[in-house]
Parts: structure tokens; C-alpha cells; sequence
């Protein structure tokens, strides 16, 4: 008697398989992401056409043909425009002004633009683009996969906007981790057979990041976040199939709407105490765009055993690092200081090329000399006290002149981190 086939369980968000279900995955640590996926024989498959081969010099170039989103700061985080068929995921908090966003771009955008609204009324629509400016937009109010996919290849647009992913039902309920990926790759296959360029929406977890399976992420060709900046917002590439990943583009939300910040170096800096101990420049590279950033450090006498390390917006490791050098390389008495560090203007920038300018921050704040005001540094300090080169020097030191910044320290002129403090703090 041939033995019946046991079912397996298989995690929905990185494939995980186990004979019984679990609570929580253990290749990923999501939570009920479980299904049931019964074991079938395998079948033979009927014999068909042979898969036709395409020679790479008849496949149609549409890179070439990029669109404008009709918002600068936007073409420059997607490297240049929508290319047809993109498929783009827009991720970020609650009231962060995704929407607003998308209404922004709908207006300018001479393309036909279909606006899926999933979470609002018509009637809220119209309220929030009455006040963007935006005269006409057509607005789809169908949410169930199976008729609007029907609705969209009998009249495609070339730009698609589905706010949000989790509002579409297909078969299940709507936002699960099941029907959230169903959703994403009906509207792949939809782009990639008409062309046309899809934003999806998605609601951020806790953590951060784009709530659902990670399968979403991959099946889409770019994964934007829009950000929490002080009084700006960000929008950042964190994956990008036809452009630079780490890209970034400013705006500030103002009553009218999102406004692009044309130049976030004077922005950032416009709050710029001067002649303050503990405040250093340092020219950042964020994707391809290079900026002039204040790093502001403070040093207090700690009332606990161990001093604690306090950072914000750079990597708290780096900075470790930068600190056990001043320490050990430099004799900068740090054990019985708190020491804090944090990059004005609420952005968060992971580039090594701040390593220098943290360092000087933290010497300034620690023997209470202030540095000069048109200093900006950059550079990474290695374990032994040197500076180190960093990539797109050049673009860097054009963003600081531009910025009114006259001296620069940086690999080019500077060898090592004790050098450069006897020049400007000794």
C-alpha cells in the first residue's frame, strides 16, 4: 500500500520549509507566515514548442526613452525618470507625505496617469489636490485584482499609482502576506507586458521597512523610502535596477505641498551656530550627490561607571572607532566623558568619508576650541591615526566651494588626524 504524502509548510516571505507549522520562521523571523503547501508527485510535462532564443542586438532599447516624474529631486533618485515597464515600491511612515507625493507628480507628469485610491474617498482626493493645484487626475476606485488588471489592459496608461499594495483584494484578505505578494506580481507581469510605469505604495513595519514578504521587494525593480528629515523630507533609493542605491532627493512640506529643495547643502546649514566648540563640516556623499553637512559633538563629565556613547544620524560603530583613535592615537582623555554625536538636520548618511570631521568635532568639543568657520574637512581615519582617501574627492571639495567654504582638510593635503588638529586646535 503506497504511503499517503505527508504536507509540508512553507514560509511565504523566504521559502522556509518544515513538516509542521510554526509561529515564527526561523530563516527569517517573520511571524504567522506559514502556509500549508501539499507535497505533489511529480508530473510529466507535455512536450511543446522549444523556448525561442533573442539575440541581444534586436531587444528594443527603452532604457533610452526615460520619462520625467516631472519632479527634479524624484528623476534624480530613480537615475533619471521612469523607464517604461518600471515597477517602483514607495515605502515610508504614516502621514509622511506619500500620497501628497504622488498627487505632486500626477500633476505635472504630461503623460496618462491613473491614480488607484485604495484609502481615501474620491471626495478626500479631491480635497488634498484642490489644494496641491492639480485640475484633473483619473482616479481608479476598483480594488479587486482580477477586474481592474481586466480594466487596465483593455485602456493602459503609462504611469500607474496604487496607493496602497495592501488595499488590493485578491482572493484573500487584503494587506496578508499571501495576497500582498499576488498583488505585486500581477502588476509586474502588467508592466512588463504594457510598458507602463508603476508606483506601488507600501506601509512601513516598526522596524522600518516595507511591511509584507520580502518577495515584494525583489519582484520590484526599484524600492524608494520617504523619510523623516527634522522639517524636510527624504526620499531615498534603497534598491534601483536602472540607477545609483543610496541616492537621495530633499523636499519640504509646506501648505501647498511637497517643494523641492534645490540645494540641501545651504539648507541643512542654515541653522549653523558659529564660533561654537563642537561643531565641524564635512563633505558627505549620498549616492552620487555630495553635501555640506554640520557633525556637532558634545563631551560631559559622566556621573556612571561606564561613559556612554550617544549617536545620531552616522554609524555608531565609525564612530567608536573615530573615538578609540583620538584616545589612544592622540591621548584625548575620553574615559570619563559622555560623548555625543549627531549630524544637525536630522539626516542619517552612512559614508566613512565623515570619519575626519567627527574627529575633529569631538576634539573641538572636548578642549572647548572652536574650529574656523570656513573649514570643512573629509576623509577616513584608519586605526592608526591617518586619513585616508575617499571616492568622488573632487565633487565633494566643488560642493564645498559652492557652499562658501574657502580651506578644506581632506586626504589630498592632510596625511594624518594629528596633524590635522595641530593645524586648527593645537
Amino acid at each position: 500500500m503506497r504511503r499517503q504524502e505527508k504536507a509540508s509548510y512553507v514560509c511565504v516571505e523566504c521559502g522556509y520549509r518544515t513538516p509542521k507549522p510554526l509561529g515564527r520562521c526561523p530563516g527569517c523571523g517573520a511571524w504567522g507566515s506559514f502556509q500549508e503547501a501539499a507535497l505533489e508527485p511529480p508530473r510529466k510535462e507535455a512536450p511543446g514548442r522549444p523556448a525561442a532564443l533573442l539575440p541581444l542586438s534586436q531587444v528594443d532599447e527603452r532604457e533610452e526613452r526615460r520619462f520625467s516624474s516631472g519632479l527634479a529631486e524624484v528623476d534624480r533618485v530613480l537615475g533619471g525618470g521612469f523607464v517604461p515597464g518600471e515597477v517602483v515600491l514607495l515605502g515610508g511612515e504614516p502621514g509622511v507625505g506619500k500620497s501628497t507625493l504622488l498627487l505632486e507628480m500626477a500633476r505635472r507628469m504630461p503623460e496618462r496617469v491613473y491614480y488607484l485610491a485604495g484609502e481615501e474617498s474620491p471626495a478626500q482626493i479631491k480635497l488634498r489636490a484642490r489644494r496641491l493645484g492639480v485640475k484633473d487626475l483619473l482616479l481608479l476606485r476598483e480594488t479587486r485584482l482580477e477586474p481592474l488588471l481586466h480594466l487596465l489592459e483593455q485602456k493602459p496608461p503609462e504611469a500607474l499609482f496604487v496607493d496602497s499594495i495592501q488595499t488590493i483584494e485578491a482572493g484573500g484578505s487584503p494587506g496578508s502576506l499571501v495576497v500582498v505578494r499576488e498583488a505585486t506580481q500581477a502588476f509586474v507581469r502588467f508592466a512588463k507586458e504594457s510598458g507602463a510605469a508603476v508606483v506601488l505604495v507600501g506601509h512601513v513595519t516598526k522596524e522600518g521597512v516595507v511591511a509584507g514578504p520580502k518577495s515584494v521587494e525583489h519582484a520590484v525593480d526599484a524600492t524608494l523610502y520617504l523619510e523623516t528629515a527634522g522639517v524636510y523630507r527624504v526620499l531615498r533609493s534603497a534598491k534601483n535596477r536602472f540607477g545609483p542605491v543610496g541616492e537621495l532627493g530633499v523636499f519640504r512640506m509646506e501648505e501647498e505641498g511637497l517643494l523641492e529643495v534645490k540645494n540641501p547643502s545651504e539648507a541643512f546649514l542654515l541653522e549653523r551656530p558659529l564660533g561654537v566648540p563642537g561643531s565641524a563640516i564635512a563633505l558627505a556623499l549620498a549616492g552620487e550627490r555630495a553635501l555640506a553637512l554640520e557633525v556637532q559633538a558634545l563631551a560631559a563629565k559622566t556621573p556612571f561607571p561606564a561613559p556612554r556613547r550617544v549617536v545620531q544620524g552616522l554609524e555608531a560603530r565609525r564612530v567608536d572607532m573615530v573615538l578609540a583613535v583620538l584616545e589612544r592615537r592622540l591621548g584625548l582623555p575620553l574615559a570619563s566623558l559622555d560623548v555625543y554625536v549627531n549630524l544637525a538636520g536630522g539626516l542619517k548618511v552612512l559614508d566613512p568619508g565623515l570619519d575626519l570631521a567627527v574627529a575633529l568635532a569631538v576634539y573641538s568639543a572636548v578642549v572647548g576650541k572652536p574650529l574656523p568657520q570656513d573649514l570643512a574637512a573629509v576623509g577616513e581615519v584608519g586605526l592608526l591615526g591617518e586619513v585616508r582617501s575617499v571616492v568622488s574627492l573632487e565633487r565633494r571639495l566643488r560642493e564645498g566651494e559652492r557652499a562658501g567654504f574657502s580651506r578644506f582638510l581632506h586626504p589630498g593635503n592632510t596625511r594624518s588626524l594629528k596633524e590635522a588638529v595641530e593645524r586648527y586646535l593645537g
